[in-house]
């Protein structure tokens, strides 16, 4: 069987800084993909990790992210969250700063351009299904992948209207193992690290109900991977499960996780695993 690495990239909002740390990390253990596959925010980092899945190519994605806090791309303080939405009714902000994001920074336009295959996913709305983009240009695709429900309006795409990939896949671990993947490194946010706790409060169960409808269909397909695939899931660094919030928005907060990744990620692959912070 030929060897086929796989990068494999999960949603998380702001939180995806944390796969910037573990980029670095890979880049510099000299570990590069065969195949790249993300979901939501992954889906950007991936799409600029399969253009040049090396140091400098981390530098360029470490670049991006300093523009995605320093431009509030991904967030907005509650002022003014509260005024879009009073006039977009369905969303609160628009996809013109994370398009503008892409163009500026991503080296190559076409997925068929990219150093690596890539494919990301979407929530396709009319049919409910998963849709796969691997062909055509990059940047709907990565916009529809990332379209968080609330945050984002849908993308339209040849006739269809597409929501966040997360919506569908968390993980896309499957996936990998479809396309042939016969080791894959799983870059997380840190969610999937912790075990969820029962409900104690009401407002707790809105939150653990909407962590097991995003994490169960990984949690399955890791059980279901054969023997024959190593599978490293590489550490976020942190202690415990993070939240999406204003304050992970933050660029001291957003640059902590990049280095607790980095380190923790590091360490990793040296096999001398360290404890989170």
């Amino acid at each position: 069987m030929t060897e086929r690495t796989a990068f494999v990239l999960g949603g998380g909002g702001v939180l995806g800084a944390s796969q910037v740390g573990m980029m670095r990390a890979l880049a510099e253990a000299g570990i590069t993909p065969d195949l790249v596959v993300g979901t939501s925010i992954g889906a950007l980092n991936g799409a600029f990790i399969a253009s040049d899945p090396t140091v400098w190519g981390a530098e360029r994605l470490a670049s991006v992210w300093e523009e995605v806090v320093r431009e509030g791309v991904l967030w907005e303080r509650p002022v003014r969250k509260a005024a879009k939405i009073a006039r977009n009714v369905t969303h609160l902000l628009t996809h013109a700063p994370l398009a503008t994001l892409i163009d500026r920074y991503l080296p190559v336009h076409e997925f068929e351009d990219l150093a690596v295959p890539f494919q990301c996913v979407a929530a396709r709305i009319e049919d409910s299904s998963a849709a796969w983009f691997d062909a055509g240009p990059i940047a709907p695709a990565v916009l529809a992948s990332c379209s968080v429900p609330g945050l984002f309006p849908p993308v339209r795409i040849d006739g269809a209207h597409y929501l966040d990939g997360g919506l569908v896949h968390s993980i896309p671990i499957g996936r990998a193992l479809e396309l042939g993947a016969t080791c894959v490194y799983v870059l997380q946010v840190g969610r999937v690290e912790q075990p969820l706790a029962v409900p104690r409060a009401p407002w707790d169960v809105a939150t653990v109900a909407f962590e097991i409808s995003r994490r169960h269909r990984y949690v399955e397909e890791l059980t279901r991977i054969p023997e024959s695939v190593a599978v490293h899931v590489l550490p976020s660094g942190t202690s415990s499960a993070p939240t999406v919030s204003l304050s992970q928005a933050r660029g001291r907060r957003v640059a902590e996780r990049i280095e607790q990744a980095y380190a923790a990620s590091t360490a990793y692959l040296a096999g001398d695993p360290v404890e989170p912070d």
